[in-house]
């Protein structure tokens, strides 16, 4: 079976090369699920293999666990809505290989997909990231959600302690710096060569792990080297002396051949959005795959995410909500014989609100609100 961490790792890269190099966050992830939601639809579509790092059908397997036994510090959640013109026969087969715990149904209008995003977040996102039009036929949602606090909560440092050719060190009044329960450690990554690494733990299973390479080194590298199996060197096999990404020197100790390791990180927070319509991500393959598959005429698609973190001296906050629309071309709409009336209330007439909940009770159709309406606004 293909390493799962791999193939996001991957995905990850491609995904962080589309993003660009401004200050973002994203969850390569996020869309991934939503690639392995559609890959239950077409398990060998070469397409989408290549986007997904594995084959489809292993993709949506993977993606059935991660789903079936979520993380107790990750909330995650995948949903599949149509419009009423996709035929319920052409959902079918698709609806019984998705996911066991994915929401399927009606698509909702704007407000209902914003509610989704928000109450899947724990209200870090508001809004969905897709704004539904009436060329709508499908939508595909994740959503990925964390709040935790670290196990040692960070101390705080001085800026200059980030290195005298750092340009964040005049921009800050204080720092982040790791207690002695973090770990820290510097590692040969594949990708990006030397690394500096910093493990927080959170309570409950849950450790975030920032990495640093050398200025020059492109990010999607950087970023490629933190889903790396990262082990640590021997401070003794590497040269003293000062780097952009150290400074390892020589300290009296009362415990000679021993190695200590101390992080000096900036807090920090941002918000992004992202279009994922880059060839390499895959949602190109998403709407040829399933257009045909729901019968729907090719009219495009749409394909984005949101995502939010805070990483600060308590803890660690993150949100994603990625979303994909398949369009529908104008031949979705059909014809044919019908009738119409036009009924007219032009004078006073009655009005009754009636409880209709989804089970049988005791408000069971029962009139809650009457009016008589006879004077119009």
């Amino acid at each position: 079976m293909t390493d799962l961490r791999a193939a996001i790792g991957r995905y990850a890269e491609r995904f962080h090369t589309a993003v660009g190099n401004e200050h973002h966050v994203a969850s390569p992830l996020g869309a991934w699920l939503l690639l392995a939601l559609a890959a239950s639809a077409a398990p060998g579509d070469e397409r989408l293999a290549d986007a997904l790092g594995m084959a489809p059908e292993e993709a949506a397997r993977s993606a059935e666990m991660l789903l079936k036994e979520p993380h107790p510090l990750v909330a995650a959640a995948t949903a599949v809505w149509h419009t009423h013109w996709v035929l319920p026969e052409a959902m079918a087969d698709w609806r019984d290989r998705l996911p066991v715990n994915t929401e399927v149904g009606a698509l909702p209008d704007q407000a209902g997909l914003d509610r989704w995003a928000s109450d899947h977040t724990y209200g870090m996102i508001e809004r969905f990231p897709i704004t539904i039009t009436p060329d709508v036929a499908l939508v595909l949602g994740s959503a990925l959600a964390t709040k935790v606090t670290w196990q040692a909560p960070f101390e705080l440092g001085a800026p200059a302690s980030l290195g005298p050719r750092s340009p964040w060190a005049g921009q800050v009044t204080e720092i982040l710096r790791s207690p002695e329960t973090h770990r820290a450690f510097i590692a040969e990554s594949r990708s990006a060569g030397r690394v500096a690494v910093h493990i927080a733990a959170a309570d409950g299973g849950l450790e975030v792990m920032s990495v640093a390479a050398a200025p020059d080194v492109a990010p999607a590298r950087v970023i490629a080297a933190a889903h790396e199996e990262l082990s640590p060197l021997s401070l003794y096999d590497l040269p003293l002396g000062e780097t952009d990404l150290w400074n390892l020197r020589e300290v009296q100790s009362t415990n000679p051949g021993s190695e200590d390791h101390q992080a000096f990180l900036p807090a920090w927070s941002v918000t992004s959005q992202h279009d994922l319509s880059a060839p390499g991500l895959g949602f190109g393959a998403v709407a040829d795959v399933l257009a045909p598959l729901l019968r729907v005429p090719p009219g495009g698609f749409q394909a984005a995410q949101s995502a939010t973190a805070r990483y600060d001296r308590y803890g660690f906050e993150a949100a994603a909500v990625s979303g994909f629309a398949l369009m529908a071309g104008a031949a979705h709409q059909q014809t044919g014989v019908a009738r119409t009336a036009d009924l007219r209330f032009g004078h006073p007439y009655a009005v009754i609100a009636v409880a209709s909940p989804h089970e049988p009770g005791p408000w069971h159709r029962l009139p809650v609100f009457s009016a008589w309406v006879a004077s119009p606004r």
